[in-house]
């Protein structure tokens, strides 16, 4: 099995919380990696009948009747638990480390966490495979884990013809079960052709009107679907940075399908040699890349915020990352062997915002510096340690 890296986040939090909230996308090994953290626990899986009915019938004398340390799977299918748990929490404040929730996501649990359990929980975000869990534990490429995603069915797959099966039982389940148990209404064919549009325009400034269009439909309901694959952890708007520095700046966020085997499953790309030669090869690498650094600089550096950069003339950094008062922006390129001719924009963000470093990520094996506060880091090397994210 992988060894997942938030184990030490969760242990850690276990110590100071009554209660630790693991969210992310469906089947990212969430239920894989608490049972295995937490082997003594009572595992309660939400979505099994036996399971759900006699919790739902009486949550309070439910847990008055368990005195022990309890794993709720799937929790935002029981909304009604969370203010049982606040009480019974609120109850026993000195004892650390009494629940653990698991969640894919939505309006409701957001809003039931936000209300309920307030200052009483942790949150963890917890994410498909990433390249310092894969590189440690298989044989597999950094570019391999780009083409597959990091789903970890989708990823241990041994063949194209398998993975392709996987994403469409997966994109099924989500558009015609998953939501429609959220009580949200939507068309499972708009939906669908909604998630293949938005793999057209990954990596793009957002624009909800041309897909209206296309739809037949208001840019509002476009901005509500996105909405819900992003509460789903499935999308990604990365916001633009804003500062008074008297040049226009792009205002609108930039959208990404999160996972790269997703998005090329939508994109119609079957195969590494597919990839090789898609036009979309350099947004998926871009996005890939975008994902990864704001896992390990949250992972590293709690409290970063990502962004981008982007002046109306063109200029543009694809990520920027605040960490306290600092900016560090990254330019991200396909290329074997980047060159200054590459980091016109990133040159460009240094001076506008007077930062004396930049970084240009790329999928090669060495790093080594262009000159002027800018240097060229391998991918392969950084979040094979992501750890040394905090000396950037």
């Amino acid at each position: 099995m992988i060894k997942r890296h938030f184990a030490a986040d969760l242990l850690r939090k276990l110590k100071t919380f009554p209660l630790v909230t693991l969210l992310g996308p469906r089947q990212c090994g969430k239920t894989t990696f608490i049972r295995d953290q937490l082997e003594s626990w009572t595992y309660v899986d939400l979505e099994r009948p036996s399971d759900f009915e006699p919790l739902a019938a009486d949550p309070e004398h439910w847990l008055n009747a368990w005195q022990r340390r309890v794993i709720f799977d799937e929790a935002q299918r029981l909304p009604a638990l969370f203010p049982v748990l606040r009480s019974h929490v609120d109850g026993n404040r000195s004892r650390k480390g009494q629940f653990v929730l698991l969640g894919s996501a939505s309006p409701a649990l957001a809003q039931q966490m936000s209300e309920s359990l307030a200052g009483r929980t942790s949150f963890i975000e917890m994410t498909p495979f990433r390249w310092n869990e894969v590189c440690r534990m298989t044989r597999a490429s950094l570019l391999t884990l780009w083409f597959r995603g990091g789903f970890p069915d989708a990823f241990l797959e041994r063949s194209d013809r398998a993975r392709l099966d996987w994403f469409e039982s997966y994109t099924r389940t989500f558009i015609e079960r998953d939501l429609m148990a959220l009580g949200i209404e939507i068309s499972p064919v708009q939906m669908r052709k909604l998630w293949t549009m938005l793999a057209h325009v990954h990596g793009r400034v957002w624009n909800a009107s041309p897909l209206a269009a296309s739809l037949g439909t208001s840019y509002h309901t476009i901005n509500r679907y996105t909405d819900i694959l992003e509460q789903a952890f499935l999308v990604r708007r990365l916001p633009p940075y804003f500062t008074n520095i008297g040049k226009r700046l792009t205002k609108s966020p930039k959208i990404y399908l999160r996972d790269s085997g997703l998005l090329h499953y939508f994109l119609g790309i079957q195969s590494p040699a597919q990839l090789e030669v898609s036009p979309s090869r350099g947004a998926s690498w871009e996005g890939f890349m975008v994902e990864h650094l704001i896992s390990a600089f949250q992972m590293q550096v709690p409290g970063t915020q990502a962004f981008y950069w982007r002046t109306a003339a063109g200029a543009e950094v694809d990520i920027l990352i605040q960490k306290g008062e600092r900016l560090i922006p990254f330019e991200v390129k396909l290329h074997s062997a980047p060159t200054p001719q590459d980091i016109r924009g990133l040159r460009q963000c240094m001076a506008d915002l007077k930062l004396s470093r930049g970084y240009l990520l790329y999928p090669g094996k060495e790093d080594y510096s262009l000159g002027h506060g800018v240097m060229v880091l391998s991918a392969n090397r950084l979040f094979s340690s992501p750890e040394k994210c905090r000396d950037l």
